[in-house]
């Protein structure tokens, strides 16, 4: 594995440069595509404050039954090369390489596997920059961003380095920790028995087999936890509760989306009718409704950036959740095991609003629900040993603990989205401040910017997005130069 390098001299101003903070995916395919795109000679920084460049959180789970919840066939690095990860996954079985079978564009990988292939091409790319420094990476926090050189330049300051003088910053700071769940005090929170983060090391450690859990969230995240108990030999109960109880859908057989409706129709409500009506449709003709849902991928972020501010709060209040249980679906094989512990009453969903959690015993909480639409009903107890919080990534910025959003904020040079999906960006990722003025400098990718682009979790729309913006930020250098 290549080592990662130093950052170049801060005062090296004869080239042009360019800081990119978060070294996971999104960081990682924007290094890339600015190295093939940007004028020679260009430095740029990747920033990463763990030791997870590459991969980053979403890839590094060691867990095998992690698996991708998108067809192997969907996931290269680079849009030009569709084939690349499932050429990449077949050398490797050819050369010995542990798989269960042998890899189609149809099959369902660890997403530790994705990540092993992430980290691959990064390294691949830093042999071939070489030691004249087009690349580097940066180990350690980004802690502050502030206009430099009378704003031509921006300064990213540093834990662990001297600060870097670049032209532009880019934010690709991932997915946050979900957000703390009401009911949860942060008295509780602070004890043994809360989990705040489901991907933190011990989140399940110490549980004996047949105790009691509670999986705050039915989500993707929660059949992660779900699943990694199970791969522990989990035999007691493992309650999982949301506002509407929905778990995620199964991926089916048949990779060829079925086309939109065209024209869609705008609204929220004639929208839903049409695209009823086209599964309708298909169902008649034997056509799975999966293929129908990916058919509008090619249009979701169109739709949502033509949608009215009224439209798009209607669809966050009323459709959100069941966008996400049929959009983001579940491998086969996991929905399998799922399904298994539903049906041996191991695994139990509810819907109902978290009220109150305390500790009844040393090693026992109490967590108190209301059931969704039984006001008039009892609230609901349930006794466990941990109760971890599931609920998805946090999105409102401004409830974000991270250290360089908040000096960014306080400093007025990025604000939230007006929805609180993440910051406020155009439609070519350029940050606004508070007074709602475009950076020509600051921008972001990923998750972050979903208030702008809403489909930007999936790799197949954030690679469009990274490609996007580094032929933006290539030609903005070109000009400059």
């Amino acid at each position: 594995m290549t080592a990662d390098r130093e950052a170049a001299p801060a005062d090296d101003r004869d080239r042009p440069a360019v800081a990119i903070v978060g070294g996971g995916f999104s960081g990682t395919l924007l290094a890339l595509y600015l190295r093939r795109r940007c004028p020679s000679g260009t430095r740029i920084h990747l920033i990463e404050r763990t030791a997870r460049f590459g991969p980053g959180i979403a890839y590094s789970t060691e867990n095998p039954s992690h698996l991708l919840n998108a067809f192997a066939g969907r996931m290269s690095a680079f849009p030009d090369i569709p084939s690349h990860f499932v050429d990449w996954l077949r050398a490797r079985h050819a050369a010995g390489e542990d798989m269960p079978a042998p890899p189609a564009e149809t099959s369902f990988v660890p997403r530790r596997t994705y990540g092993a292939y992430l980290r691959e091409i990064l390294d691949a790319e830093l042999r071939e920059a070489g030691s004249e420094g087009g690349l580097s990476l940066v180990r350690g926090a980004a802690t502050g961003i502030a206009p430099s050189h009378g704003g031509r330049l921006l300064s990213v300051t540093l834990d662990r380095a001297p600060a870097l003088v670049v032209d532009v910053a880019v934010l690709a700071v991932g997915n946050f920790p979900p957000e703390a769940p009401p009911g949860a005090d942060p008295s509780f929170r602070a004890t043994g028995l809360y989990r705040g983060d489901p991907w933190a090391p011990e989140a399940l450690s110490g549980l004996a087999p047949d105790a009691a859990v509670l999986l705050i969230g039915t989500g993707q995240t929660m059949v992660d936890a779900a699943v990694s108990l199970l791969d522990r030999g989990h035999r007691g109960p493992i309650h999982a509760l949301s506002r509407r109880g929905l778990l995620p859908t199964r991926h089916a057989g048949g990779r060829t989306p079925v086309p939109a409706p065209s024209p869609l129709p705008a609204g929220t409500a004639a929208l839903c009718r049409s695209v009823r009506a086209a599964i309708r449709a298909a169902a008649n003709e034997g056509i799975d409704w999966r293929r129908v849902v990916d058919g509008l991928r090619p249009a979701t972020q169109h739709l949502w950036q033509a949608a009215s501010p009224a439209d798009r709060a209607r669809f966050l209040r009323h459709l959100r959740p069941w966008w996400e249980i049929h959009r983001q679906r579940l491998a086969p094989e996991i929905a399998d095991r799922i399904d298994a512990a539903r049906s041996r009453g191991q695994l139990l969903a509810a819907a109902g609003r978290l009220l109150d959690c305390r500790i009844v015993a040393p090693d026992i909480a109490e967590a108190t629900y209301r059931p969704r639409g039984g006001q008039t009903e009892p609230a609901r107890t349930l006794r466990v040993a941990r109760i971890v919080n599931c609920s998805g990534p946090g999105s409102d910025v401004d409830r974000i603990a991270d250290p360089l959003l908040r000096r960014l904020l306080d400093a007025g040079m990025i604000r939230p989205d007006p929805l609180r999906l993440g910051l406020d960006v155009t439609g070519k990722c350029a940050l606004r401040d508070r007074d709602g003025w475009t950076s020509g400098r600051l921008y972001a990718v990923g998750p972050v910017t979903r208030g702008a682009f809403w489909e930007i979790t999936s790799v197949p729309d954030i690679r469009e997005q990274c490609a996007a913006l580094a032929t933006h930020i290539a030609t903005s250098l070109a000009r400059q130069g």
